[in-house]
């Protein structure tokens, strides 16, 4: 895997930023979350005077072995079918990409399906689905690098293009499983408060995720134990072994963009589970993260947490394709205006009274 070299914003400076956003004419504070929005901003642009560029989303697509075990209500063909219906602007994230200005591509990453007659789909197809990881791991070590530079490639090409601020989104049936097991092993928390019902299973079904989860969990460490691997590399193991197509493709970019100093607006429950991941391999890509909705998935805010992080909305929303973030983006915007716009006490002439 490529050496990303991601550091903190530079400190020095806050506090002008800090000094600024309280200057402006309101009272210190009274923007509440736009205040400290706006601050994550200039500081990963480091400039008091911020501005969002080119927005680009990325969408990738990807099966999962898993999905053969009867995990998700919906059939694996709805990757495929939901890829064709994005090409022809009737998805969920493409009313949103229309309405707020974004850039959309289309990555086909691992979809089950030959999309390759489709020219508005990118063709980076590693293999058609991951294996089942209830039998050992869902990619080699050689896929999933592929992966993540497919994820680089595609960043590295907005950010030629003058974007700043980018998200990512996913389509691939089956991928609570392995966010859910990541949110398992990475915060240590037991299985049972990981797992969800996905696009809707009911109670039987369910039980049944829970009892192919909790096996491909003992199979993960009986596979470490047998191969020599330490727990101390278990986190980067847990990786490739549970990982989809899509969703280590996004873990590329979102490490890549930060690298490159781009705001990263971080989407719903699979887009949280693949930053929690990003922060195992490299700690500092959260510095760059907005996280910008909870969604209803069991357990996204216990996830959250585990990163310290403050979603910008909840609105019950567990479509995925990345449509939480996307809605999202005006607050940025808002808050990059407020601070770029708002005039403050000295030249409004307003006293100032704390």
């Amino acid at each position: 895997m490529r050496k990303f070299e991601i550091e903190k914003p530079d400190e020095a400076l806050r506090g002008d930023i800090r000094e600024k956003i309280d200057n402006l004419n309101k009272p210190k504070g009274a923007l509440g979350r736009l205040e400290t929005l706006a601050e994550q901003i200039c500081m990963i642009q480091q400039t008091p005077c911020p501005a969002l560029r080119h927005p680009c989303h990325l969408l990738f697509g990807g099966d999962h072995g898993i999905e053969r075990e009867g995990v998700s209500v919906s059939p694996r063909e709805v990757t495929w079918q939901q890829m064709i219906n994005f090409t022809r602007g009737g998805g969920g994230v493409n009313m949103f990409c229309r309405q707020h200005g974004f850039t959309l591509y289309i990555i086909d990453m691992g979809v089950d399906h030959d999309l390759s007659n489709q020219p508005a789909i990118i063709d980076r197809k590693i293999a058609f689905g991951t294996d089942n990881f209830l039998y050992g791991p869902a990619m080699s070590k050689e896929q999933l690098n592929r992966a993540i530079e497919t994820g680089c490639e595609m960043v590295d090409k907005c950010h030629s293009d003058g974007c700043n601020i980018i998200c990512m989104g996913e389509m691939g049936i089956g991928n609570t499983s392995p966010s859910s097991i990541w949110m398992h092993l990475f915060g240590n928390i037991p299985l049972d408060e990981c797992i969800g019902a996905g696009a809707g299973l009911n109670a039987p079904g369910m039980q049944h995720k829970r009892e192919v989860l909790g096996q491909a969990v003992e199979n993960f460490h009986r596979y470490l134990a047998e191969k020599g691997i330490p727990e101390t590399e278990m986190e980067k193991e847990a990786i490739p072994y549970f990982a989809g197509f899509e969703m280590a493709g996004a873990i590329g970019a979102m490490l890549r963009a930060a690298e490159l100093g781009m705001t990263v607006m971080v989407d719903g429950f699979i887009m949280s589970a693949c930053m929690l991941a990003a922060s195992r391999l490299v700690p500092e890509v959260l510095s760059y993260a907005v996280f910008c909705h909870c969604g209803d998935e069991s357990g996204h805010q216990r996830m959250l947490s585990l990163m310290d992080a403050q979603p910008l909305l909840h609105l019950g929303m567990r479509l995925g394709e990345g449509t939480g973030a996307l809605c999202a983006y005006p607050i940025i915007d808002s808050a990059v205006r407020m601070v770029n716009e708002m005039n403050n006490f000295e030249n409004a002439k307003i006293t100032k009274y704390f």
